[in-house]
């Protein structure tokens, strides 16, 4: 396979007119624009699930449709071609939904709600359209941040390796609240306290490690990224390790944001937003722990989201705040970016996915 296909979410709010559809060559790097499909509002995270089939977006705003809460919306991707066909969509159960993912069946996806501060799940219909939640719950609380923390913010949901539990991570209380899944009704049960971070330090988004024995966690506050080992049968989170996601000596306002493990599980990556750039860390293979191994500038303001292609061969990274996708090589030895110097133009560009196309 020489070409992938690159969906981008955007904010229309600021600029972008949709779901960016583009085609990274695999040989070179070079991003091709496709289409774009119009008319979705702020689709700010993407998520693709049951066998490449389906594309599911959140509408992050604080009212839609008069509702005060925001929507998800359900595509269906066309074969080879990647287009995207309009699905419908729900309500997403509370306001400003920031994060979405599915569980490991297909079957049900979830979502965070960051201004309402809770998370829900939807049953995903045979046809990838989306069915009314089958659970949501909001979450208590409040941080010592007084202008970010006032009440719960989630920012991030996502299912453990093995499908028993959904961790939520909540921004605004400082903490990962782990959920027992049951994959057949989709519904979500809480199993335990939460498990707290640094006060102050704002927990944005988590990663688990291919193994399912480690799970990172980015915090946006503190600009840490922190390794916890992990119980995959009561989904607890324990003996946190953590460091700075900048280099040594680097004083600058940072904001943490995104995190993947490449498909190896060798090394971490990291986006950070103000020194504007892609740190990477080496993963310990005995225990998880990290080791700052480099960051790389992004060539841009604001790196809000990046990803990895399926084979941990090439990086993306979107410049929210400069309007651009880049384009970096991932050294097979050390894990290291190198700058292609190639990537594209795309207004306001929040999410970015690459997909493998499907063949008829």
């Amino acid at each position: 396979m020489t070409e992938l296909h690159v969906y981008i979410g955007t904010y229309t709010s600021n600029g972008g007119e949709g779901i960016y559809l583009y085609s990274l060559d695999t040989v070179t790097g070079a991003l091709r624009h496709l289409r774009t499909v119009v008319g979705v509002v702020n689709p700010s995270f993407l998520a693709i699930g049951a066998g490449g089939r389906f594309l599911y977006a959140v509408n992050e705003v604080e009212a839609y449709y008069g509702r005060p809460e925001g929507a998800l919306s359900a595509f269906a991707i066309e074969a080879v071609t990647g287009e995207l066909r309009f699905l419908n969509q729900q309500p997403s159960q509370g306001s400003a939904p920031c994060h979405l993912s599915l569980d490991h069946t297909g079957r049900h996806l979830f979502v965070a709600n960051y201004g309402g501060g809770c998370v829900a799940s939807f049953p995903i219909n045979a046809n990838g359209s989306l069915g009314p939640a089958a659970a949501h719950i909001r979450h208590q609380g409040k941080g010592p941040n007084r202008e970010r923390q006032l009440g719960p913010h989630t920012h991030c949901v996502l299912p453990d390796p093995f499908n028993r539990h959904m961790l939520a991570v909540d921004f605004g209380i400082d903490g990962i609240i782990p959920y027992a899944f049951d994959s057949d009704r989709g519904t979500l049960r809480p199993i335990s306290a939460m498990t707290g971070t640094q006060p102050g330090s704002g927990p944005r988004h988590l990663a688990f490690h291919p193994n399912g024995k480690w799970a990172y966690v980015i915090h946006e506050l503190e600009a840490r990224v922190t390794r916890y080992r992990y119980n995959g049968m009561t989904g607890a989170l324990t003996e946190p390790l953590s460091l700075s996601c900048l280099p040594a000596g680097v004083m600058v306002e940072n904001y943490g944001a995104a995190l993947q493990v490449d498909p190896r599980g060798r090394f971490l990556y990291v986006s950070n937003r103000g020194h504007d750039g892609i740190a990477h860390f080496r993963i310990d293979p005995e225990d998880g722990s990290l080791a700052f191994a480099g960051s790389t500038p992004t060539r841009g303001k604001f790196p809000r989201h990046f990803t990895l292609d399926p084979a941990g061969r090439w990086l993306i990274a979107a410049n929210q705040k400069s309007d651009s996708l880049v384009v970096f090589h991932v050294d097979e030895d050390s894990g290291a970016l190198v700058d292609t110097g190639l990537g594209a133009s795309v207004p306001a560009p929040v999410c970015v996915l690459a997909h493998v196309p499907r063949q008829r």
